[in-house]
């Protein structure tokens, strides 16, 4: 099965031999790659709405997986039970939203050892969020998918790991910036030019609004520089 660059980028930080819950697997086109790619062990796949999970069923019968790959109709994680699996996969949804699954049902999250997480949105907020539920940030991709970025985030649960330091790895990511990921780079220079132009813009149009949404931008262009900076750029 061919995937597109972002659901690759989100099955590639799949621990091999993994037990995995495809969180809002709509057709299941990631439970099968896992399965065929002999990425996970076993794979639930979810989906809060019957059409998707109906036409997820189809999928995995004409690969005959369906031995491999269970189907469930769930809320998130409501149809989960503790221990079933030891990763969650969540991908293409708000942060916010994932937020409200991984909460949903705590016992079940308890017992869970990785995260694979690709946010739509929130992504510092999702950076937070990972450190207060206990799940140390091991490793980031990004891609560029039909023009647009996205971010992969892999998190593992462990006990008493240093938190994250500097407002720029919420923002952008220790491991992206650490490790000088080409793509973060090219959204960081992107982003800074966005930036400099809506600060010309305010700059045109002297108010009290514009002057105080102009030092907010100024700030974001700060932390794009702060970015910049690993790569040499600033």
């Amino acid at each position: 099965m061919q995937l597109s660059e972002r659901l690759q980028a989100v099955v590639n930080l799949i621990t091999k031999g993994a037990k995995v819950a495809d969180i809002g697997c709509d057709h299941a086109y990631l439970s099968i790659y896992m399965v065929e790619e002999k990425l996970a062990s076993k794979v639930i796949a979810m989906d809060v709405n019957k059409g998707p999970l109906e036409r997820a069923k189809e999928n995995i019968k004409q690969y005959h997986f369906e031995n491999q790959i269970e189907t469930r109709l769930s809320d998130g994680l409501m149809a989960l039970e503790p221990g079933e699996v030891d990763t969650l996969l969540i991908a293409g949804m708000g942060g916010a939203l994932m937020q409200r699954i991984l909460t949903g049902k705590k016992e079940v999250l308890e017992q869970v050892k990785e995260l694979v997480l690709q946010p739509q949105s929130e992504i510092r907020e999702m950076r937070f969020f990972l450190e207060e539920i206990g799940f140390r940030i091991m490793k980031e991709d990004m891609v560029i998918d039909a023009g647009k970025y996205y971010v992969i985030l892999k998190a593992r649960r462990e006990d008493n790991f240093p938190k994250i330091e500097k407002e720029v790895y919420y923002r952008y990511g220790e491991y992206l910036l650490t490790n000088k990921h080409v793509i973060l780079e090219k959204y960081l220079n992107r982003e800074y030019d966005t930036l400099k132009q809506i600060c010309q813009k305010l700059g045109e149009h002297p108010s009290l609004e514009n002057e105080k949404r102009k030092k907010v931008v100024q700030e974001d262009m700060e932390y794009c520089r702060e970015g910049l900076a690993y790569y040499g750029n600033m």
